[in-house]
């Protein structure tokens, strides 16, 4: 059986084939909702391979094909390694036509023994998420044209992981800043308490992305460590980016909405909005208030105060999908909250802008500017998977995962907020509705 898939990329052929054989491409290819994880990308598309990690220890190796190889018209590959290819038959070929100066025809056809309903979703997403990248740098490239070198911090984790890929593939040079041994070249050891006088060196911005994951009960040793993993840390990286000459313009953290408080209900929060009251919004204030020394010595500082991210490779969907999947999913407690959300790659894409666009200053939103309530979230979430959502969580079920405090403070929490700095500078959302978010995470077609 051969699968074909084509759609129309806005975008000349020539760079449609040059974001393929960048690095971070196959990761931004990688459908979110399936349980498989890159390994290693290849590092040529003529005689390269591909692995891919895939639960129980199973490996899936791609081999490129030289035979095959005709930049920038198509590449090609084969499953080679065992257990799976003596069982699973599996051949693909990229083509790219020219349609016009300025539009490519993408053709994936794979010979395989995988039916086609399997497949189907997989290029759905592929396709949606290339002709997205490649608009989202057209659109980058008017706040800035050169390639930049960004040191990352938080590079593995999960909105690391596609920033990195959306710079890579961009063009940018990613610095990663690791707490290990260094294995790359684009490595830095990364001492958060610290850091090193050098590590910023020959460095154009940094994105700082680490701290302690926010679930968990919040006990004194939770909120310990959720505090020493983001304000300390931050603080010292901020020394180190204003004392490097020559050394970041830059300076990139995230923070978090928790800043307004649990409790908002229906007012409109902005950025100007005033802080909340609770433990995660004085965490957030000391949060932000820690990258001053940059601020001070005159780096543009930025800090992406973010919403719920929208993925299921990890995160609140990440614990949701299998449930809904499995038809027990339904709202939290009453289902009357203001959920703020945003979809990973969208999130990137304000990162991206934080980085390259010297307008944009301060504390951002990084939310979708359409926020839904709770019982929203899980009607949709459930009609993107086909399912039901009848089986709500009462209020005191979050209360046994993440205790009293954090069920208030992060499952049950009520904001309503807008990304109004985002907006007044006319920034793009991919997916600027939820509907249309979860249709593409989950690779079904978009609603109309």
């Amino acid at each position: 059986m051969v699968f074909r898939y084509s759609s129309v990329v806005p975008a000349p052929r020539d760079e449609v084939f040059d974001w393929h054989t960048r690095p971070g491409a196959f990761a931004r290819l990688a459908p979110p909702w399936q349980p498989l994880r890159p390994v290693r990308e290849t590092d040529s598309l003529s005689d390269g391979t591909t692995v891919l990690a895939l639960p129980g220890g199973v490996r899936w190796v791609a081999a490129h094909l030289p035979e095959r190889y005709d930049p920038p018209r198509r590449f090609a590959d084969r499953l080679v390694s065992r257990p799976l290819a003596p069982v699973l038959r599996w051949t693909h070929v990229h083509a790219f036509t020219a349609e016009t100066d300025h539009s490519t025809l993408v053709t994936d056809r794979v010979a395989t023994t995988l039916p086609d309903a399997m497949l189907r979703p997989v290029f759905v997403y592929r396709h949606a998420q290339l002709a997205d990248d490649l608009a989202a740098h057209a659109r980058a490239r008017a706040w800035h044209e050169d390639p930049v070198t960004v040191a990352v911090t938080g590079a593995s984790g999960l909105v690391g992981r596609t920033l990195c890929a959306v710079l890579t593939t961009s063009g940018h040079r990613v610095v990663r800043l690791v707490r290990r041994a260094p294995e790359s070249p684009d490595e830095r050891r990364w001492d958060p308490e610290s850091p090193a006088s050098d590590l910023l060196d020959a460095v154009d911005a940094v994105v700082h992305l680490a701290g302690e994951p926010l679930f968990g009960r919040f006990t004194e040793a939770h909120r310990r460590a959720l505090r020493d993993s983001r304000v300390g840390p931050t603080r010292a990286l901020a020394e180190v980016a204003a004392d490097t000459a020559g050394g970041p313009r830059v300076f990139v953290t995230a923070s978090a909405i928790g800043y307004y408080g649990p409790a908002r209900g229906d007012e409109v929060l902005t950025e100007d909005s005033p802080r909340g009251d609770g433990f995660l919004a004085d965490l957030v204030a000391d949060w932000e208030d820690a990258a001053r020394p940059a601020a001070e010595a005159g780096l543009r500082c930025v800090q992406v105060r973010t919403g719920i991210v929208q993925t299921p490779a990890g995160g609140v969907l990440g614990l949701q999908y299998p449930l809904f999947a499995a038809g027990l999913g339904g709202r939290i407690g009453d289902g009357r909250q203001w959920l703020s959300w945003i979809g990973v790659d969208d999130l990137a894409d304000v990162y991206v802008r934080a980085v390259l666009d010297a307008n944009l200053t301060g504390p951002v939103n990084g939310v979708a500017p359409n926020p839904v309530r709770g019982a929203e979230h899980a009607r949709a979430l459930a009609a993107t998977l086909r399912r039901p959502a009848v089986l709500p969580v009462p209020g005191w079920g979050p209360a046994l995962l993440l205790g009293r405090e954090g069920a208030h403070e992060v499952a049950l929490a009520d904001q309503r907020v807008v990304p109004y700095r985002l907006r007044s500078a006319g920034h793009v959302f991919r997916h600027p509705d939820l509907a249309g978010a979860l249709a593409h995470l989950f690779g079904r077609h978009r609603p109309g």
